[in-house]
């Protein structure tokens, strides 16, 4: 991970945690990928991804949060659940654009797994 998307984690898990959640995990992967963070709201696991663009000349964000990417994030996101009592989970994606002033735009339950 590049030191600019290493910042725009560390700035959303910060978010996170002053809005109450609770960070299990960071980076946590598994043969199917990556979890940006895993975190905790009421009883509810949260599996969030970031995404940072510096700029728009590939495509915001939003945009990079493909079909096969939720695939991704679905699949890791069961290998996480796998051993673990049953109990309600969401997507939340965070969106990070330098060219937006750095500012965050955090979508709750984005999509469905």
């Amino acid at each position: 991970m590049n030191p600019a998307g290493a910042r725009a984690e560390d700035l959303c898990r910060r978010l996170l945690e002053r809005a109450g959640l609770k960070v299990l995990a960071r980076n946590w992967r598994c043969r199917f990928g990556e979890i940006d963070l895993v975190a905790e709201d009421a009883g509810t696991i949260v599996f969030v991804e970031v995404r940072y663009r510096s700029g728009a000349a590939f495509g915001g964000a939003a945009e990079s949060v493909t079909a096969a990417k939720r695939a991704r994030l679905a699949a890791a996101a069961r290998a996480w659940l796998a051993d673990r009592p049953e109990t309600p989970c969401r997507f939340d994606v965070l969106l990070v654009e330098s060219s937006d002033g750095g500012r965050v735009r955090w979508i709750r339950d984005a999509f469905e797994g």
